[in-house]
This record gives C-alpha cells, sequence and structure tokens, in this order.
C-alpha cells in the first residue's frame, strides 16, 4: 500500500501525469466528467496518458473498480482508498468496526467486538485507526466512512456522544480518548470523505448484517 502511484488525468482541469493523490484531485474535484486513473510506474502512466482511455475502464478489476454513477457531480470513489464501516447489535449495543481496501476489498484491520458502544463510536475510531495506519506508511490516500457524524468528529478533533462511561465500556472509551489526542498530535494529507450509498451501494467496509 505505501508503494508509489502515478496518476494519469485525460479529463480534468489541467490534464497529464501527476506523481501523488493530492496534486490529482486537485485537478478533478468538481470536473464534471472528470477521467483518471493510477498506474504503478511512470512509463505505464505516459503510455496510458497518450492511449485511449477507455481501454482502462472496460471491465471491473481488482485495482479499478467499476462503480457507474447516475450523477456526474458525485463522480465514483476513489480506488486507492480506504473503507470503514461499524456493526453494532444494539445502539448502544455490541460494537466491531473494520477497514478495508477499497478495491480489493481485504480486510486491513478489524477491532472489537466491544461490549458496549455505538455506531457513530466505531466509525470515529474506523476512521482514526486508517488515518494512523496512512501515515505510518506515509501514503497519501483517501478514508471513506458513510457515517456524516462520525467524519464531523474527526474534523472537530472533538466527539459528541450520549453513551455513558462505565466499566462495561472502559477499554472503547480509552480508544477514543487515544484517537482524539492522535488527531491532536499529528497532520495528515489524507481526505475523509463520505462514501455516497445512495449512488455506490454498501460500503466494501460494510458488516453484511443489515
Amino acid at each position: 500500500m505505501a508503494r508509489s502511484k502515478y496518476y494519469v488525468v485525460w479529463r480534468g482541469k489541467q490534464p497529464g501525469i501527476y506523481s501523488d493523490w493530492i496534486s490529482c484531485r486537485q485537478q478533478v474535484e468538481g470536473v464534471v466528467g472528470a477521467l483518471y486513473k493510477s498506474f504503478p510506474t511512470p512509463e505505464a502512466a505516459r503510455s496510458a496518458f497518450y492511449d485511449d482511455p477507455a481501454k482502462f475502464f472496460e471491465k471491473k478489476t481488482e485495482e479499478s473498480p467499476r462503480i457507474v454513477c447516475s450523477d456526474p457531480l458525485i463522480g465514483t470513489p476513489i480506488p486507492d482508498s480506504i473503507c470503514v464501516d461499524a456493526a453494532c447489535s444494539g445502539n448502544p449495543g455490541v460494537l466491531e468496526y473494520r477497514g478495508v481496501d477499497t478495491a480489493s476489498g481485504a480486510e486491513l484491520f478489524r477491532m472489537g467486538p466491544f461490549p458496549e458502544g455505538t455506531v457513530n463510536m466505531g466509525e470515529f475510531l474506523g476512521i482514526v485507526h486508517a488515518l494512523a495506519m496512512l501515515r505510518k506508511k506515509g501514503s497519501d490516500w483517501p478514508v471513506y466512512s458513510d457515517s456524516r457524524t462520525a467524519i464531523a468528529w474527526v474534523r472537530k478533533k472533538a466527539i459528541n456522544t450520549n453513551l455513558v462511561p462505565s466499566k462495561k465500556n472502559e477499554k472503547l472509551f480509552e480508544l477514543v480518548g487515544r484517537a482524539l489526542q492522535w488527531l491532536k498530535d499529528n497532520s495528515f494529507p489524507n481526505p475523509v470523505l463520505k462514501w455516497e450509498t445512495a449512488y455506490w451501494g454498501e460500503i466494501p467496509a460494510d458488516f453484511g448484517r443489515k
């Protein structure tokens, strides 16, 4: 996951080849019909840039899932990313959270079960867990969550929960405290993005228990 990527932008603000996701994102964000893809080497990127882009999007592959969106303003998910999700049997209830590679669906981490927690706490911890993992690997991949609340908590570096601390959820609140401290102590280039379930279907990290 820490390997270098080279991004080809065929349609965007400034078509070209970019050596990092942040630069690529600046060229395609907000552009209707933006067309771009990552490649493992600069040679592959250069070859693709002068080739017909249609050949790189003909079918679903592990590296580039083919998700078609009916609204061009929404776009499609970025394959080089991590998705997180939480599952809670009751709310509060027994909680788990995990992160997966968006393109392949490979599970990267799973935490829990915790005897008492909430979905939003799990989503929040999943985002911070993914950010810490990516920072350690030197990766600028984005992180997707389908929870607007958890994304807001990450941005504010603060949580707002009605769950009362107790002996039963002591470990969970300890993890939340560590996550909040990590956010205060660290900067990161990774965008935290909303997974558009209405357009793209369930997030790849979904536990499938609905």
